[in-house]
């Protein structure tokens, strides 16, 4: 009956923490990373510019 006891005094709780650890470094990890791979993939230099309606750009002439 002692062992029993023995196995009371040491519950478990370190592998709980360190998968709590494990998950929080996780997702900790994709909060930083999911919004700088998003903005690098939709800020592509190749977006027209477009004026706003009702504008109309001055136009150019060669001397």
């Amino acid at each position: 009956m002692e062992s029993s006891s023995s196995q009371l005094d040491n519950p478990p709780e370190r592998v709980s923490n360190r998968l709590a650890e494990l998950i929080g470094a996780l997702i900790a990890l994709m909060t930083l990373t999911i919004p700088v791979v998003a903005i690098a993939y939709f800020s592509s230099s190749s977006l027209q510019v477009l004026p706003p309606p009702g504008y109309s750009a001055p136009m150019m002439t060669r001397p």
